[in-house]
């Protein structure tokens, strides 16, 4: 018990010691920040290793040391990343603090086996959540609220949730209980706590705080919370519900997988026409969920796998875009898409980890994206044995979302880093290299490189070391993927072609004007990455649920805002001072009280 709550309450300290070191001591903070993130990483792997924990307070297996050794992984690659990006926050003593408590309390709720413990972590973490993403921009408070309400109403449903199932036990202790969901208070236990993953993973609906999020908080904010570090907890909480606490009805699991194909197109529509690339990467991360919920949705273990696979390939390959992005967003002080162009030779490894992660995100073999859809596949396959047609809208979506996220990240990479910048001749073209500093393109490197090996090596990396121990039997694939083979043969065919290019004559080749049907061309006319989908965008049916999603309709913090504000409106009303007023509805209310007396 000490290994766990040791990391915890120093966790704790740290923070609380961050806010006592004089802010002239800048250096002193930041590197107090990561060798404390070091440390509790350290203190991850060690959890991690450490035989099964079951007691009143605490539930250690497979699962929860895979989420703590993520949680502590993720901690350290982002206070690195911090330590350069945010040397201009004003509030640095308050982002470390509150960076080091998510990290703490994180690890809490992985291994929390008692309800109120669990429930205090997590309503925490929205707490340290709200702050961070207020913690430089003031731009960033109206995000801020919106998100704290999204969470801490969906927390408070949670509660509510576990109310129920402690009513149903009759007891806080979340392990050794499997309780039949046809039962309609075990059904409203189980949507009530769901609703809660489902808010801090950020499927629909109620995601829309995470592209506001992405697009207003600190990069290194995003990277960790709603890209990996929420999609860790939230998706873990859905997965003990499933495995550990559950025994769910075929409506439920009908349910699931809805929710999760429906996030996955949706939200990947809504990333294709984005301009900004950090609302872009937002709406991926969105759309992503829908893949992990989809394989839990399945209810086998294959199914189940991948989701989870997912869930860990996602954190790696979303945290590696947005920690690029900022890297571009330090370097051209923009992340409009537009604005931006040419950027492949002036940062190279910037371009790298990119591509990388954009390949991965994508599904493109061999890259661990790739794997991981490719077992939610054959999970859906597998639940399609069991009948129905469901299966087949739903793999349907899966395949046609993961098309789409190809489209946009080829948006992406040629409006960020091919062709030309906005303003730029073909003159002022060649600019000289200016990558971003050691310690912000080095996390991105980590995370790309775990890209390729959670591809090539998954059977024997990932899937042995990682998501096995977290599952109750082993995997059956339907097909073999031979990962290490293929990549093989993808590296032959990129040597061959690259010969073939060395050996021919370019040495007489000539730059002609292209030829566009007689029209003449600028010279400094470029192709802007924006455009790529701007006939999708004008299609009068999708035109139609555009306009509506940029009108808010399907915002569920914005249509609850409204209605909120139309009940205190008609309360406004209703309390207007005058005496005769109240006397009519003292009146009213005395002659219901009585009607309901006599009934």
């Amino acid at each position: 018990m000490r290994i766990l709550l040791e990391p915890i309450l120093i966790a704790i300290l740290a923070g609380c010691a961050i806010f006592l070191i004089p802010k002239r001591f800048r250096r002193v903070t930041e590197t107090f920040s990561l060798i404390t993130s070091l440390y509790l990483f350290i203190a991850a792997i060690r959890i991690f290793v450490h035989p099964a924990i079951e007691n009143r307070l605490f539930y250690l297996d497979g699962l929860s040391r895979l989420i703590v050794l993520a949680i502590g992984f993720f901690g350290v690659v982002v206070s690195l990343y911090s330590m350069r990006f945010m040397s201009s926050c004003k509030r640095f003593r308050s982002y470390y603090a509150y960076l080091v408590w998510t990290i703490g309390f994180s690890m809490l709720a992985a291994v929390s086996n008692n309800m109120i413990l669990l429930l205090a972590s997590w309503g925490f973490l929205g707490f340290t959540l709200f702050m961070l993403i207020n913690v430089e921009s003031p731009a960033a408070a109206s995000i801020s609220k919106k998100t704290f309400i999204i969470i801490g109403s969906s927390d408070a449903l949670m509660l509510m949730g576990f109310a129920m199932l402690w009513l149903i036990t009759g007891s806080l202790t979340l392990s050794g209980t499997r309780i039949s969901i046809d039962n309609p208070l075990a059904f409203w236990s189980f949507l009530l706590i769901a609703i809660g993953a489902f808010a801090k993973a950020g499927a629909m609906p109620f995601h829309t705080w995470i592209p506001d999020t992405a697009k207003e908080a600190p990069i290194p904010v995003t990277a960790f919370l709603p890209a990996s570090l929420d999609k860790l907890l939230g998706i873990y909480l859905l997965a003990r519900l499933v495995l550990g606490l559950f025994i769910l009805n075929k409506f439920s699991y009908a349910l699931l997988m809805v929710i999760g194909a429906v996030t996955i197109v949706a939200a990947v529509m809504m990333a294709l026409i984005q301009h900004d690339f950090k609302k872009l990467l937002g709406y991926h991360a969105v759309s992503q969920v829908g893949y992990m919920v989809l394989g839990i949705g399945t209810g086998n273990v294959m199914g189940i796998a991948g989701g989870l696979f997912h869930m860990l390939n996602h954190a790696i390959y979303k945290s590696c875009l947005f920690l690029s992005g900022g890297n571009v967003e330090y370097k051209t002080k923009t992340s409009e898409l537009d604005s931006l162009g040419g950027l492949a030779k002036v940062m190279p490894l910037t371009f790298f980890t990119t591509l990388i992660a954009s390949f991965a995100i994508s599904g493109v073999p061999p890259f661990n994206g790739f794997f991981s859809k490719w077992m939610i596949y054959q999970g859906l396959i597998e639940k399609g044995r069991s009948g129905g047609v469901l299966w087949i809208f739903c793999i349907v979506a899966a395949m046609f979302g993961s098309a789409l996220t190809l489209a946009s990240f080829i948006k992406l990479i040629h409006a960020i880093f091919l062709g030309k910048a906005k303003g730029e001749s073909r003159a002022t073209s060649r600019r000289s290299r200016d990558e971003a500093p050691w310690s912000m393109w080095l996390p991105a490197m980590i995370l790309a490189v775990l890209c390729i090996i959670f591809g090539i090596f998954a059977y024997v990396v990932p899937l042995k070391g990682l998501i096995m121990p977290a599952l109750p039997s082993g995997l059956k694939f339907i097909g073999i993927w031979p990962s290490l083979k293929a990549a093989l043969f993808l590296l032959i065919g990129l040597g061959v072609g690259f010969l073939i290019y060395l050996a021919g004559n370019f040495k007489g080749m000539r730059e002609t004007s292209p030829y566009i049907g007689g029209e003449q061309l600028s010279k400094d006319m470029r192709l802007s990455g924006i455009e790529f989908y701007r006939t999708i965008e004008e299609m009068p049916f999708i035109k139609g649920l555009y306009l509506k999603a940029e009108g808010k309709l399907f915002d569920i913090y914005e249509q609850g805002k409204k209605l909120v504000f139309f009940f205190i409106r008609i309360l406004q009303y209703l309390h207007n001072g005058v005496l005769p007023t109240y006397l009519v509805w003292c009146l009213l209310g005395m002659v219901v009280i009585l009607f309901s007396i006599v009934r």
